[in-house]
């Protein structure tokens, strides 16, 4: 009995302490769990901080920034204003948000060295947007940026400018920067001389240049360019830039293998514009040098304005018609751009393209995307033309109300031939009701 009673009371004090050590845990657990939950967010790690701050919209960020001593500091990191878009417009004016004028001269004030990616975004047409921008690129005297973008949605903005305030704001640019990669000036008065500075200063660095719709430049400007500028890879300019010496230029053996060449072949006003030919040995020598270029061709031509093109083969890769477009030159197109990869036309006249798509699939092996918008086809010819292409068709656009049923197939059936041969599930487009 006495030892039973022994045994009993060993257990119970070894109980009494397991329960005690199991609280003094659970206390300690407890407290760590209340450090963990209340943390100092005023001593978070700049760098954590830095990383949200990347993610947040510049007016978040801005509010962010008074929350605190070490949120403000983070605020005017380098990290965060290597790459700014300045949106410009009239409040005025306009409902579309602007970067604040006061920003604009803190950022001028404290962080113009620290700027390297930037863009000007003139989201109105008026003059002042465009005159803001150019007093902004003015004083970016302490500045080495490697990429610059003048982007107007609505113009004219900068070609209301007189040429040589924006000449010299931009020469401001090109004099400091040294480095500048990437250069984006669609629709200003930039002109040879400007052209010229850039090259004497960023010569070895440039890889980007797009420059369509400036009247001031002329194929000499542009052949600048290319005969100094080396590493040139992406070059986009309107055809009246093109010239055999350009291409010629671009393919010696000094010059790196382009990339990307976009032309803007461009009418306003029918029988106003002359168009030149180039030679079939320039094209030639260009796509020998850099035989995986993307040349992409946007045509805004009138019907009799496209008698200099595609009269022998072309080295093109993506084909876009901005306007109608005849049968005749569709039909060139399959029997001078082997290359091709897409081809996209908004319309055609009221003759179905049956012969000229066929003769497309026949000799575009490459191609992969198509977009016939409202041109005419028969569902016999375009179930024809989808069975050549075969499952390398991975884009495929017609509205249904130009395809033409015919005795083979109707509106109810094409659906199903056509996502036989493409091997996913398609269905023509269709037209708004509304």
């Amino acid at each position: 009995m006495k030892r039973g009673r022994k045994t009993n009371e060993a257990n119970s004090s070894s109980s009494e302490e397991t329960t005690e050590k199991e609280s003094k845990r659970y206390k300690a657990t407890e407290k760590k769990t209340i450090i963990v939950q209340s943390p100092d967010w005023a001593n978070l790690l700049q760098d954590i901080i830095l990383q949200v701050f990347q993610y947040l919209p510049l007016l978040d960020r801005a509010h962010a920034s008074q929350v605190c001593r070490s949120w403000n500091q983070v605020f005017h990191m380098p990290d965060l204003w290597r790459c700014f878009e300045f949106e410009l417009n009239q409040p005025a004016t306009s409902n579309l948000r602007t970067t604040h004028p006061e920003l604009i001269k803190q950022i001028i004030k404290r962080h113009s060295n620290h700027l390297q990616y930037v863009s000007f975004k003139v989201v109105d047409s008026s003059k002042e947007s465009a005159e803001a921008a150019c007093d902004i690129l003015s004083q970016l005297v302490n500045c080495s940026l490697k990429t610059l973008g003048l982007i107007s949605t609505a113009r004219p903005s900068f070609m209301d400018l007189p040429k040589s305030h924006f000449i010299s704001a931009l020469t401001v640019v090109f004099v400091n920067s040294k480095s500048l990669s990437s250069l984006k000036i669609d629709d200003t008065p930039v002109d040879d001389p400007s052209l010229k500075v850039l090259v004497a200063n960023n010569s070895d660095t440039l890889k980007l240049l797009k420059m369509s719709s400036c009247p001031h430049v002329s194929p000499a400007g542009i052949l600048c360019v290319a005969d100094q500028c080396h590493g040139l890879r992406e070059l986009a300019l309107n055809y009246h830039l093109l010239s055999d010496e350009l291409l010629l230029a671009l393919s010696s053996e000094k010059h790196v293998r382009l990339e990307h060449l976009r032309i803007d072949v461009v009418s306003e006003n029918p029988g106003q514009t002359q168009f030149h030919t180039i030679q079939k040995s320039s094209w030639d020598a260009f796509i020998k040098h850099s035989p995986k270029v993307n040349l992409v061709m946007y045509f805004f031509l009138y019907e009799e304005e496209f008698d200099p093109f595609f009269r022998y083969e072309i080295p093109v890769t993506h084909l876009y018609f901005g306007r109608s477009v005849s049968k005749d030159v569709l039909g060139r197109v399959g029997m001078t751009c082997p290359r091709l990869v897409e081809l996209v036309v908004c319309a055609n006249g009221l003759r179905p393209l049956d012969e000229e798509l066929i003769c497309i699939a026949e000799r575009c092996k490459y191609l992969s995307a198509v977009g016939l918008g409202e041109c005419e086809v028969s569902c016999s010819a375009f179930v024809e033309f989808v069975k050549m292409c075969g499952g390398r068709l991975s884009q495929l656009s017609i509205m249904e109300e130009v395809l033409i049923p015919d005795q083979k197939y109707s509106l109810e059936q094409i659906h199903w031939e056509v996502s036989k041969h493409l091997g996913r599930v398609w269905f023509p487009d269709m037209m708004p009701t509304w």
